[in-house]
């Protein structure tokens, strides 16, 4: 056999080159690099100056999706006639002046290096008054010439040709329309944060977007997304019902989160800010999906806005040049804050507020300049209360309420009678004197054995009988479960595979979460782990998988607090799902108002254990 030649080196291997300071426009267009990407990357920084400013309007307008030029306008402050050479060179800013500001930023721009990247890779020019002076200036990023120009009080930065110094960037741009959608993106992104602050883009002289300064953030969410966005979504504020409690945390998260229905094919309606600043962040993303997971189910995403306000020194926001990325100091505490603020808000049933709006009760939210929810006066709703007599209920309690029953008995129940779970922790429904004040009204049929019809305030209530009552069954077999692990089955042979590091690591360190789980698991070798007991309820499950896919949820951050409850809570689904009231079963009309209460008293009962919705309001216009 002939041996095979070696491929060439990409490059010829050059001689030794000495070590050499670069030139100054060189390490300026390598800055910009990575500052700046494309059109939107320009408007987002010159935005940031303009918010940082102090600015109440700001326009931007674009040509050719803003590669030919970018001119933001804002009325802020403005930059002092001596300061303004100064604005221009590398890491000169006036936001920070020690490690200890940079440990603590509380503005948008802090870096000093956007307007000196610009103006490496573009022509640019900065015109700018302040307030009592005569004129404003002009500077000449190119030559550094000022002379007087005629404007109000603020600052406008102009960018002509970007990328006209380097070609080969100017290349990598997409079409006009591309980067267009990018740009007005950007400016979206602000517009949410910043609701006192009017925003309108033009593009080829003609307005495509404007964004008036609102008093409430709702106000603002429903311009920039419409106002099915807001209706189709719930409040959260952490920090208003701290305050309300006279109670105080670390971490406080204030927003919109979208309800399942609302859920989307894509990710483009969620967005979340740290301290104003728009980020990305992996861990908040995987608090917020978990929060979903019990209501939402397959690749649909979930919209949102997040408005997260964290101690400026427990977050650091010098990660990345474009400082859309964090890190924090406990990331922990902030999966963990932001996992049960949207947890907690997609609990309550929507039919509560559905009927405080069919009695004719005004209702909606919005967020006051400051960041605090405010709720519009109502009055409590008004719904079944324990201790009245009402419907007989749908199936007997015998072991009553408050008793819990460990997940091991559940499945010995389940196994034997596939009804007995649900049946012997049902709670007893209860009646109202007035049936006009029930959310969900009053059954007035059954359709198809599938549906119950009923009447409210609104006009007419379908609902799902077995996703209902799926649900239902699923919250309180949760709420009914004791505190013990999983019951596990010995392998009568323990399965062997070979382990990474990270793996064998896991293992270890999470032995107690995994014992919890039923999987004994233990290393037998430095790269090889030994499974000895998986879970009796998944007794046909491939040990080895089972295992590597257990640990590498673990790995994730917060995971470990929850894959247990995970577990669990599959259980119970599968088990809900099989004792839930099934098709062509005939229900009386006492019955189904039995169900209909229940429907308004437990949590996520609009959805049911596999994010179907459980039911539909039809208004009397509609029918």
């Amino acid at each position: 056999m002939s041996a095979i030649p070696l491929p060439a080196p990409p490059h010829p291997i050059a001689e030794r080159r000495p070590i050499r300071a670069l030139p100054d426009e060189l390490v300026s267009q390598i800055a910009a690099g990575e500052v700046v990407e494309r059109p939107a990357s320009v408007v987002r920084e010159l935005v940031d100056n303009a918010l940082d400013a102090g600015a109440r309007q700001i326009t931007v307008r674009l040509l050719s999706g803003g590669v030919r030029s970018i001119v933001v306008e804002d009325d802020g402050a403005g930059i002092a006639p001596d300061e303004l050479p100064l604005a221009l060179l590398r890491h000169a800013t006036s936001k920070i002046t020690s490690l200890d500001d940079l440990e603590g930023v509380s503005t948008m721009g802090f870096r000093g290096e956007a307007l000196a990247a610009i103006a490496s890779v573009s022509e640019m020019s900065v015109h700018s008054r302040i307030p009592g002076a005569a004129h404003g200036l002009r500077l000449d990023a190119r030559t550094g010439e000022l002379s007087p120009v005629a404007r109000g009080v603020g600052t406008s930065v102009e960018v002509r040709e970007l990328f006209f110094s380097t070609p080969a960037r100017r290349k990598f741009l997409k079409t006009d329309a591309t980067e267009l959608a990018h740009c007005v993106e950007a400016v979206r992104r602000h517009a949410l944060a910043r609701a006192d602050v009017g925003f309108s883009i033009w593009h080829e002289g003609k307005l495509i977007e404007q964004w008036r300064a609102a008093s409430h953030y709702a106000d603002r969410v429903s311009a920039v997304f419409g106002d099915a966005f807001v209706t189709a979504s719930v409040p959260i504020d952490t920090a208003g019902i701290a305050h309300a409690l006279g109670a105080t945390g670390g971490v406080s998260i204030r927003g919109l989160a979208g309800v399942p229905d609302a859920a989307r094919a894509r990710a483009d309606q969620q967005y979340v800010y740290v301290n104003g600043r728009f980020v990305r962040d992996r861990l908040i993303a995987h608090g917020v999906r978990a929060a979903y997971e019990d209501v939402l189910h397959g690749q649909r995403q979930p919209v949102y806005v997040l408005f997260i306000g964290i101690d400026p020194r427990r977050v650091d926001v010098n990660v990345h040049p474009t400082k859309i990325e964090v890190r924090f100091r406990d990331g922990r505490e902030v999966h963990q804050a932001v996992r049960r603020a949207i947890d907690d808000a997609l609990a309550a049933p929507r039919a509560l507020a559905a009927g405080a709006q069919g009695q004719g009760e005004p209702s909606g939210t919005s967020w006051d300049q400051g960041g605090a929810l405010e709720t519009s006066a109502r009055a409590p709703v008004t719904w079944p209360a324990d201790g009245r007599v009402g419907p007989a209920p749908l199936w007997p309690t015998p072991l009553g309420r408050q008793q819990a029953l460990s997940l091991n008995e559940l499945a010995v129940l389940h196994a034997r009678e596939p009804s007995a779970p649900w049946a012997g922790i049902a709670q007893v429904p209860t009646a109202q004197p007035d049936a006009a004040a029930w959310p969900l009204g009053r059954a007035l049929a059954q359709l198809g054995g599938v549906y119950i019809l009923a009447e409210n305030a609104l006009g007419l209530v379908i609902v799902d009988t077995h996703a209902a009552h799926e649900r239902i069954v699923y919250e309180r077999l949760k709420a009914s479960l004791g505190g013990d692990t999983i019951a596990s089955q010995p392998l009568l042979i323990p399965t062997t595979f070979a382990a990474t590091p990270t793996e064998m690591a896991t293992a270890q360190s999470e032995h107690a979460t995994l014992s919890a789980l039923g999987l004994d698991v233990a290393p037998i070798g430095p790269a090889t782990l030994a499974v000895r007991a998986q879970p009796a309820a998944l007794a046909d499950a491939d040990p080895a998988e089972l295992v590597r896919s257990v640990l590498a949820e673990l790995q994730q951050p917060g995971r470990a607090t929850r894959v247990v409850q995970r577990a669990r809570d599959d259980i119970l689904a599968t088990m809900a799902c099989h004792g839930a009231v099934r098709a062509n079963r005939r229900l009386t009309i006492e019955e189904m108002n039995a169900l209909l209460r229940d429907m308004e008293r437990t949590e996520r009962s609009d959805q049911c254990n596999h994010g179907r919705p459980t039911w539909r309001q039809v208004s009397l216009k509609e029918l």
